[in-house]
C-alpha cells in the first residue's frame, strides 16, 4: 500500500513521539529528553531515551530506536501500513482509499483465511465436548466446579482422542494442507504426516479484544504431556501481546484488573463475578503485555500462586508494570494455592476482601527479599538494609522516595532519619542500579569500528548542533563517509541542512527494513564524553580529522592509480587536513 511522502509526513508531525510512546513507558524529562525503562528488554535503570527535539526514541541498553512509525510497528508488531493507519486514526486524519499492493492482499488475505478456519475449529471443538466423545471432558469440567452457562461464554471445548480428526473435518471441506500448517491447528512430521495438533484435550479458544478466535489453548485429558498446549505463534497469534479473557475485562468497567496464571483462574473468577481477570498465555508477563493493559487499566492485582514459582512470576512482572506506568499489588492468596481453590473453599466476598487488602508491590518485594537474612543477626540485618537502601535509590522523585523510606521504617521498626542516611550515603558513592539484559534483546558490539564510531558521532553532531554544518562541510563530503549506509543517510543530512530543515526522523522513513531503521537511530544518538565547551571543540576537530583520514586511506586502497582527479583530491584533502589544528569551532 503507497501512500505519498508528503501524507506520511503529516502524519509523524502530527503524532508527537513523546505523548504516543507516554501511552506504553513512564517517561520522566532529564534535561532535553525523557527517559524511562526500555519496553523491548528488561532493566532496572532508564536507558531508553524520547527526543522531542529530533522526534526519535534509542535505548542505549539495547540499540532499539527509530521515529514514532518505528515504535508503533516494533512494539505492536505492525506492518507500516497498519501503523500508518493506526497514526492517522490517533491524529484524526482520514487516509485516502487505496490499492493494495499484492504482498500487502496476499498477507490480509492469509489472516482473513487463518480466522476463518480458528472459528470453524472453535464451533467444531464446542460441538465434540456436547457428544458422547467428549463426556468424559464435560465431566472433568463439572467437576472443576465451571457451569454450562460459563462453559458456553468462554467457548470451551474438546479435541477428541483421534489425532487426526480435526484434519479429516476440514479436508472434506477442500482446505489445502498448505493452509492448515499456516493456521497451527496442524503438525507436521516425517513420520506421520500432518495430524492435528490438538487431541484428547480440554480446548480454550483464545479471543482477541475484538472477539476473534486467534489461538487455543488445550489441557489434557489424562496423564499425557505437556498437562497445557498452546497454539505456535502464527501471522494471527502472538501470545507475548495478547491475554486471555481481556476481551471481557475491557469491559467490565473496574479500575483495576487480575492478573492470573492460567485459564482456569481467570474462568473460575469471571464465574464467581470478577469479570476484570486475565492472564497470560502459557508465557511469562511481558512489556507488551503491559503495554496491553495500559489501555484499559492504570493498576493491576497480581494474583498469582502462592507457591515459590508464583512469588517469582510476581517479582518479574512489578518491574515491568511500573515501567508501563502501572500501579502493581500483590494478592496473598494463603492457604489456598490459587484464585480458583481459594473461591470454592471460601466464595467470591472473601476473595474481594483479599483483593482490597493487596500489598503494596515494593513492600510486597521487601517481604520476598527479607527471607535471604536472619533478621535475628545484627550483621544479617544490616545487610537487609543496606539491599532495601538500595532498592529505594531506584525511586527517581523524592517525594515518592521519602514516602516509601517512611513506611519501610514503619514496617521494619527502623529511625526513618537512620534510613534516610544509609540511602543518601549508598546514593554519593554512586551506586546505580544494573541493567537487566535479557537473551532476547539485540546487544550492542561491545568493542566496536573506531572509525565507525567517527562517522557516527559527526552524523550525530551535525543533527544536535546545525552551525557545525557550514565548518564540516569545507573538510567532509557524504563521499567521505566509508559504510554505505553512513554514506546514504550523510547525503540525507547535507541536503537537509542545505535546505535549512533539520529531521532526522524524517530521514528514518526512507528505510523500510527495521534493522536499517535502528542503525539510523544509532547514527543519531552516538554519545562523547567531554566536560567543557573547549573539550568538544577539540573533539570535533580530531573526529573531522579522523574522518578525513579514513577517507584519504580508503580512497588510496580502492582507487584507479591512473585517476589524475583522485589524486589530486587526496592531495587537497592533505592540504586541508594541517588546518584543522587552527579551525575555530562554532557550535551555537
Amino acid at each position: 500500500m503507497y501512500y505519498s511522502e508528503d501524507l506520511i509526513e503529516e502524519v509523524r508531525l502530527r503524532n508527537d513521539i513523546v505523548d504516543v510512546i507516554s501511552g506504553y513507558v513512564k517517561l520522566q524529562r532529564k534535561g532535553n529528553s525523557y527517559f524511562g525503562l526500555c519496553p523491548f528488554h528488561n532493566e532496572k535503570s532508564p536507558s531508553f531515551s524520547v527526543s522531542p527535539d529530533k522526534q526519535m526514541y534509542y535505548c542505549f541498553g539495547c540499540g532499539a530506536g527509530g521515529n514514532v512509525f518505528t515504535f508503533i510497528m516494533q512494539y505492536e508488531n505492525y506492518t507500516f501500513p497498519e501503523a500508518m493507519k493506526f497514526l492517522a486514526d490517533r491524529a484524526g486524519i482520514e487516509l485516502p482509499s487505496q490499492e493494495m499492493t499484492a504482498q500487502t492482499r496476499q498477507e490480509q488475505d492469509l489472516k482473513t483465511q487463518i480466522l476463518e478456519l480458528n472459528k470453524q475449529a472453535a464451533n467444531y471443538f464446542y460441538y465434540q465436548l456436547r457428544t458422547e466423545n467428549g463426556a468424559h471432558a464435560m465431566e472433568y469440567l463439572s467437576k472443576r466446579g465451571i457451569t454450562k452457562e460459563t462453559m458456553k461464554n468462554f467457548g470451551l471445548g474438546f479435541s477428541t482422542a483421534y489425532s487426526d480428526d480435526l484434519y479429516r473435518y476440514f479436508k472434506k471441506k477442500g482446505v489445502s494442507d498448505e493452509l492448515l500448517k499456516q493456521s497451527g491447528l496442524m503438525n507436521v512430521d516425517e513420520r506421520r504426516g500432518m495430524y492435528d495438533k490438538f487431541w484428547n484435550r480440554v480446548i480454550f479458544p483464545i479471543q482477541d479484544v475484538n472477539g476473534r478466535v486467534i489461538g487455543f489453548g488445550g489441557r489434557v485429558m489424562g496423564d499425557g504431556k505437556p498437562k497445557y498446549l498452546n497454539s505456535p505463534e502464527t501471522i494471527v497469534f502472538d501470545k507475548s501481546r495478547n491475554l486471555y479473557g481481556l476481551n471481557a475485562a475491557r469491559i467490565s468497567r473496574k479500575k483495576y484488573f487480575l492478573l492470573c496464571e492460567g485459564y482456569m483462574d481467570v474462568i473460575a473468577l469471571h464465574q464467581a463475578g470478577f469479570k476484570n481477570a486475565v492472564a497470560s498465555l502459557g508465557t511469562a508477563f511481558t512489556s507488551q503485555h503491559a503495554g496491553l493493559l495500559r489501555r484499559y487499566t492504570e493498576e493491576v492485582v497480581l494474583t498469582y500462586d502462592s507457591d515459590e514459582a508464583g512469588k517469582k512470576a510476581a517479582l518479574r512482572a512489578i518491574p515491568i508494570l511500573k515501567a508501563a506506568g502501572i500501579t502493581a499489588k500483590v494478592l496473598h492468596m494463603d492457604p489456598y494455592k490459587d484464585p480458583d481453590e481459594f473461591i470454592k473453599a471460601e466464595g467470591g466476598e472473601k476473595f474481594q476482601e483479599r483483593i482490597d487488602q493487596a500489598e503494596n508491590s515494593f513492600l510486597f518485594e521487601l517481604s520476598v527479599m527479607e527471607q535471604k537474612y536472619q533478621m535475628t543477626d545484627p550483621e544479617s540485618k544490616t545487610l537487609f538494609f543496606r539491599e532495601v537502601a538500595a532498592k529505594l535509590i531506584e525511586f527517581d522523585q523524592e517525594l515518592e522516595r521519602e514516602n516509601y523510606i517512611e513506611a519501610v521504617a514503619v514496617r521494619y521498626h527502623v529511625g526513618f532519619e537512620n534510613l534516610r542516611k544509609m540511602v543518601n550515603q549508598l546514593a554519593m558513592k554512586g551506586y546505580i542500579p544494573k541493567i537487566q539484559l535479557t537473551g532476547r534483546e539485540k546487544k550492542l558490539p561491545e568493542k566496536e569500528d573506531g572509525m565507525k564510531k567517527s562517522q557516527r558521532i559527526l552524523l550525530t553532531w551535525l543533527i544536535e548542533y546545525p552551525k557545525l554544518f557550514e565548518t564540516v562541510k569545507k573538510y567532509i563530503s557524504p563521499e567521505d563517509f566509508t559504510e554505505e549506509l553512513y554514506r546514504t543517510v550523510a547525503e540525507m543530512v547535507y541536503e537537509q541542512q542545505r535546505n535549512g530543515e533539520i529531521n532526522p526522523a524524517k530521514i528514518i522513513n526512507h528505510f523500510e527494513d527495521s534493522e536499517q531503521q535502528m542503525q539510523v537511530a544509532q547514527l543519531f544518538n552516538t554519545t562523547v564524553s567531554v566536560d567543557t565547551k573547549e573539550d568538544l571543540q577539540k573533539a570535533v576537530r580530531e573526529t573531522i580529522a579522523k574522518v578525513m583520514e579514513n577517507s584519504i586511506s580508503y580512497q588510496m586502497n580502492h582507487s584507479d592509480p591512473t585517476d589524475i582527479s583522485g589524486i589530486q583530491k587526496m592531495i587537497e584533502n592533505k592540504r586541508k587536513m594541517q588546518e584543522l589544528a587552527k579551525l575555530t569551532i562554532s557550535l551555537s
